[in-house]
């Protein structure tokens, strides 16, 4: 059976629905205007606008697109990693592959926070912003260190997989593999099943990234209908300085770690990491890329899955390089806007308390702001300066997302090239995993 060929590939076809739906939301608040909503007085109603597309289809299609993608986030974690863990004939292996992954995370976020904050020392935008200081903001508490080590291993793992708890799922997952591998006879057979297992939920990702394009679309029409734009006036210089360093460090730090430390080609990385991007952009959430970025570290770089099923997932919980930079420019834009001057001690306070926090608050809902209030805290920062680029922050969240996708997979491509389960056949073909891709709904056996 031959398969029906799409005109376009996956990437364009997503890159279609983003600027489509960009477009049809700019209209939208065209049309909206200042009172909010436009009404079409049909012959036999009235249609809201608002009410239909924008809050109606758009807000129903993207939420659905969303869902479908954090549906598969447990199970493709706890399968994959199981089978990642029973492939592991020498479990030692685990803690150092462990130690890696957190090390580098660690690295790259210190990396990224100390480049925010030189470049928004170096162009000042706060300088020179009168903002009164009624605002307000208050940030969720942050649970100690100690909390989160203890709250990483779960009392019931079946509530880890109803929260979604990433971390207490990963412990589960690592434990029951290792079981599994020292069960002898009984462990195989069960290794085997998580193996076709593993297959049947890929494909099922797979479905989804072809149903992507209108997903996206629905996201950026709902969000661009209804985005408040007159924000930008007073921040838009702060909005720019960590919009321009998020694409620094997402494509010079990371391309200069992987050719220093695996001797891989940075061009060809982040040519095989559009996809990921593309869906970490439109849907701001690093849990709900996962599906897509263990499938572009798997199927396009060749990392073993061994690997990545531990390393993605990770990444994804602790990992938070776009966050940090977010940080580092908001730090010291807050501290010129209420004429506070930093020390050096301050600065490297800062580094410290961004890159800890960003294990500490793990998991934690709103964890961006969670983390700057702390951070502003500890260098006696207004906590309330927060709500000052509230406003912009959506934008920006969804680039942020994009850089921590892309470091989850250069982490994991260096920790499997110094392991050597690394297939650089597949990481040197341009056209792998584009097969897969590739479904016929029509015919759905061969």
């Amino acid at each position: 059976m031959t398969t029906t060929k799409k005109p376009f590939g996956l990437t364009a076809r997503i890159v279609i629905g983003m600027v489509l739906g960009i477009l049809s939301g700019l209209v939208l608040q065209s049309l909206m205007g200042k009172s909010g909503d436009f009404v079409l007085n049909l012959a036999l109603f009235e249609l809201s606008l608002k009410s239909f597309l924008v809050d109606g289809v758009f807000e129903v299609g993207g939420q659905i697109f969303i869902a479908s993608l954090k549906m598969l986030v447990v199970p493709l974690v706890f399968v994959s990693l199981i089978c990642g863990t029973c492939s592991l004939q020498d479990t030692t292996k685990l803690g150092r592959i462990g130690g890696k992954a957190v090390s580098l995370y660690l690295l790259t976020t210190a990396i990224a926070i100390s480049i925010a904050m030189f470049i928004a020392l170096v162009v000042s935008p706060g300088e020179g912003v009168n903002m009164t200081t009624s605002t307000s903001f208050e940030a969720k508490e942050a649970p100690s260190l100690a909390q989160v080590f203890i709250q990483m291993f779960p009392t019931n793992p079946f509530a880890a997989f109803a929260q979604g708890n990433m971390l207490q799922v990963i412990i589960f997952a690592l434990l029951f593999g290792i079981a599994i591998a020292l069960s002898g006879e009984s462990g195989n057979r069960i290794a085997k099943m998580f193996e076709d297992l593993n297959v049947v939920i890929m494909r099922l990702v797979t479905i989804l990234m072809n149903l992507a394009p209108y997903g996206v679309f629905c996201l950026l029409a709902k969000l661009f209908a209804t985005m408040d734009f007159s924000v930008f006036g007073n921040i838009i210089k702060y909005f720019f300085v960590v919009f321009f360093v998020l694409i620094l460090h997402g494509t010079v730090t990371y391309s200069v770690l992987l050719k220093a430390l695996a001797g891989l080609n940075p061009l060809t990385f982040l040519k095989k990491m559009r996809d990921a991007m593309l869906f970490a952009f439109s849907t701001s959430s690093s849990n709900a890329t996962i599906p897509v970025t263990m499938e572009t570290a798997t199927k396009k770089i060749g990392a073993n899955n061994a690997i990545s099923s531990f390393t993605v997932p990770l990444g994804a919980t602790i990992n938070m390089d776009g966050t940090a930079i977010m940080q580092g420019v908001a730090t010291v834009f807050i501290a010129q806007v209420f004429n506070v001057d930093l020390t050096v001690t301050d600065f490297l306070t800062v580094i410290l308390t961004a890159t800890l926090a960003s294990v500490g608050t793990a998991g934690v809902p709103g964890v961006g702001l969670i983390m700057l209030a702390m951070v502003l805290d500890q260098v006696g920062l207004p906590v309330e300066g927060i709500a000052l680029i509230i406003g912009v922050d959506r934008l920006l969240d969804m680039t942020r997302t994009a850089v921590n996708v892309t470091g989850d997979c250069m982490v994991t491509t260096i920790v499997a090239k110094s392991e050597g389960q690394l297939d650089q056949d597949i990481f040197n073909n341009e056209k792998a995993g584009q097969k897969i891709e590739e479904i016929d709904f029509h015919h759905l056996k061969d």
